[in-house]
């Protein structure tokens, strides 16, 4: 069984919900696109100026999105 990855972007200012919110959209439609299979797209706010857009992906498809998509980082999801 493959583990899960969760690849972020960061995103940082007052207009950072917002922001993430938008970039699930782009990472939203590449997938639909590229018919890459993905467990989930959401966005976090964490402060009032720090906020997340994340992608929870198969760690055998995590070189193509990383490559492609250039997330800020990544971690093994739970």
């Amino acid at each position: 069984m493959s583990r899960k990855i969760k690849l972020i972007w960061d995103f940082r200012g007052p207009n950072a919900q917002k922001t993430a919110e938008h970039h699930c959209l782009h990472l939203s439609e590449f997938s639909t696109l590229e018919k890459l299979p993905f467990h989930e797209i959401d966005s976090q706010k964490l402060s009032d100026f720090y906020s997340i857009a994340y992608l929870i992906i198969d760690e055998t498809n995590m070189l193509t999105f990383r490559d492609a998509l250039k997330p800020h980082r990544g971690e093994v999801a739970p």
